[in-house]
């Protein structure tokens, strides 16, 4: 990815971690939003810049020696600057300290800059877990009546995406990615077993089972898909892959139409949903883990909560909830 308004070093790290490191074109412009801030503060704490018009600060012509004396006590200068002037909260506070402890370390070991990273004993701010918001059962099924009203072929694409969502847990990335031959389809003990291959974070790949509703889905899809030489599975109606943004319209688009838009509701909480749906139905969180692609089981424990928070709600509706024993009251009154 090339960004125009970028010292050289900076480019040659935000190429270093999306080539060699493999990370995803989202995480490298994240990073490069959160460095390009951090050098900005540089400039203005520096009197290289006024702050009034931060925003359209240039970083081009921020010189090497002033990234070579940055301190740890620079970039928690920043993080408090981000946190009282630009009203950050723990999340964005904690995501601008590991693009910074990540390029600081990149400038430590591949560059030489420093003999010990200035972000080395950085601590990271400590967000706090936010149960992941997913639809209800109802609300999912809701969903997918809007979108079954089927007059075009988009129709039925439209509905194999959600569907796919909402059963597979996928990420937007994944499900855009996917090309007609990653479905694959073989006989286990006289029967038919549908997977579908996706590329996940890091480039890395996994299997994942289709049950009977994705399976419906996909099929009905494929028989009035578009002939065309596009190797994606979901097209636009260019006939070319269809865009992230293009998915994540269709997605606001039907929320709107099931009543749900305005609650919060996006691509990646249908994400929620089939992970919190599974969850809750049984499925082990190892396998969870394997399912969504995470790295760490304790990303996955997430969803662990969300049952815990759930089943004290749910003893919380119970109408004798509130009725309490007045045994102190008659003792007071028998006094």
């Amino acid at each position: 990815m090339k960004f125009d308004d970028c010292p050289a070093y900076l480019q040659e790290y935000l190429n270093y971690i999306e080539t060699i490191k493999l990370r995803s074109k989202l995480t490298v412009k994240n990073y490069y939003t959160d460095i390009k801030l951090f050098l900005r503060y540089l400039k203005v704490s520096n009197d290289l810049a006024d702050q009034n018009d931060y925003d359209s600060i240039s970083i081009a012509d921020v010189p090497e020696t002033l990234v070579k004396k940055v301190t740890l006590n620079d970039i928690l200068s920043f993080l408090a600057f981000v946190s009282s002037e630009r009203d950050n909260q723990s999340k964005a506070r904690a995501r601008k300290a590991v693009a910074l402890r990540q390029f600081f370390k990149y400038l430590t070991i591949k560059k030489m800059w420093f003999d010990v990273s200035p972000a080395q004993n950085l601590e990271l701010p400590s967000p706090k877990n936010a149960l992941p918001k997913h639809l209800t059962v109802e609300q999912a099924t809701e969903l997918l009546k809007t979108c079954s009203d089927f007059k075009d072929w988009s129709d039925y694409r439209d509905y194999c995406i959600i569907t796919f969502f909402l059963n597979c847990g996928m990420r937007l990335s994944e499900l855009v990615g996917i090309n007609v031959n990653d479905i694959i389809s073989t006989k286990e003990g006289g029967q038919q077993v549908y997977r579908v291959r996706v590329l996940g974070k890091g480039s890395k790949e996994r299997i994942i089972y289709l049950n009977p509703a994705c399976v419906a889905a996909y099929d009905n899809y494929i028989k009035v898909r578009p002939d065309t030489r596009e190797k994606a599975l979901f097209i636009s109606k260019r006939l070319t892959r269809i865009s992230n943004r293009r998915v994540e319209q269709i997605i606001e688009e039907k929320l709107k139409l099931s009543g749900l838009s305005g609650m919060g509701f996006s691509v990646h909480k249908l994400r929620h949903t089939a992970a919190t749906l599974m969850y809750q139905n049984g499925v082990d969180v190892r396998a969870l883990k394997e399912v969504l692609g995470h790295e760490n089981l304790d990303t996955t424990q997430i969803y662990t909560h969300v049952a815990n928070e759930q089943i004290r709600n749910a003893m919380n509706m119970n109408p004798l909830a509130n009725i309490k024993n007045n045994t102190s009251d008659n003792d007071d009154k028998n006094d």
